[in-house]
């Protein structure tokens, strides 16, 4: 893991790393285990990782993780792992999902949460029950600085044109800037919150 003077800046490991390690939770995290994936997703974790819907995937060798701003995005990518046999909601699901703020929303023995100290900030951070490895992988290019680590946050769908003003469209996710705030900060909100735009 390498740190920039300049700005509190991580960058990710290896996407493939091959030793566990933690991964990072932001927003709502999906986390699959990657025997799963290599069992059944099409194309194994290639393909998984390719056909990634966002930028947000981090992965050791236990477990993956995909970010996601609204339940419905959540939901939509369970439903779309489910088809392809994927478990969730039962004892020993292939995945489970952590929020940032509270932490997993169902039991499953499989996976560990909590936070790692990156740099003298708490991050959070989960990976495969058991393991005792720290570092943290995170998705490429992410740095601490105007992350959702660094100012963790929640608005209701109802909030969004209150507090919020649409700057673009990027990468297939609305960008806005927080009214409160002088400089633009990209906070993301998932497709299906806006439909059209």
């Amino acid at each position: 893991m390498s740190t920039t003077t300049s700005r509190s800046c991580w960058r990710a490991l290896a996407l493939r790393a091959r030793r566990p390690m933690a991964v990072l939770v932001e927003a709502i995290s999906v986390v699959v285990k990657r025997a799963s994936v290599n069992r059944l997703y099409p194309g194994g974790w290639d393909a998984f990782a390719r056909q990634c819907p966002s930028s947000t995937l981090c992965a050791d060798g236990h477990v993956a993780r995909i970010g996601f701003m609204t339940p419905t995005d959540v939901r939509g990518y369970i439903d779309q792992l489910r088809s392809l046999g994927f478990t969730f909601n039962e004892d020993d699901s292939d995945i489970m999902v952590v929020d940032q703020l509270h932490g997993p929303t169902s039991r499953g023995g499989w996976l560990e949460c909590g936070h790692i100290n990156l740099g003298g900030h708490e991050v959070a951070a989960c990976r495969l029950a058991g393991d005792t490895e720290t570092a943290l992988l995170t998705p490429e290019g992410w740095c601490y600085d105007d992350s959702l680590s660094e100012r963790p946050g929640f608005a209701a769908a109802g909030e969004l044109d209150s507090k919020f003003e649409f700057v673009r469209h990027e990468n297939g996710v609305d960008v806005y800037r927080d009214k409160g705030r002088q400089a633009e900060r990209s906070t993301w909100v998932g497709p299906s919150c806006r439909e059209g735009r």
